[in-house]
């Protein structure tokens, strides 16, 4: 078994030393998938949410987690990111909403851990929205879709893991 980069000789936790990486430009996306019923999508569709425009309140939940994830997930480096969008797209038919975060830098380290918070917090965001017309809204399929950059080089899931 590989040794794990978090963790120090004595089995301490331990920030990983990104100091001596060289720069490159590093690209993450994940996505979610959020199952809601068809008064939940009729309630999005007419605009008539009670709480405001449940999509834009999501995107820019999405963008401020992906710039506060090293506040959330121990160990993580804070990065000056460079690009984050969240795309949400509602299928009306299958009652769910996928949603797509993509987080862009040049450093020294991945994104990964950002694209996912982005991907979950505009998710848990929907679901806080939508709770007063439906409590059993439910979040799944956050995963990552693919990373570029660094020295591990590129990961893109199989086309059968993909929402």
């Amino acid at each position: 078994m590989s040794q794990l980069s978090h963790i120090s000789a004595k089995g301490e936790a331990v920030m990983v030393d990104v100091s001596d990486k060289s720069e490159t430009t590093r690209m993450a996306k994940a996505q979610a998938l959020i199952k809601i019923n068809q008064q939940t999508v009729a309630s999005l569709v007419a605009g008539e949410h009670h709480k405001g425009d449940v999509f834009a309140c999501a995107r820019i939940a999405g963008i401020q987690a992906a710039k506060k994830t090293s506040d959330l997930i121990p160990l993580c480096h804070p990065l000056m990111l460079s690009k984050v969008t969240i795309d949400l797209s509602l299928d009306e038919a299958a009652g769910e909403i996928k949603v797509l975060s993509t987080v862009k830098l040049k450093g020294q380290t991945g994104v990964e851990m950002e694209a996912l918070t982005a991907a979950s917090v505009a998710a848990l965001t929907i679901y806080d929205m939508c709770k007063a017309v439906q409590k059993d809204i439910v979040i799944s399929e956050l995963k990552l879709l693919e990373k570029h950059g660094g020295k591990s080089g590129e990961f893109i899931a199989n086309e059968g893991d993909k929402c």
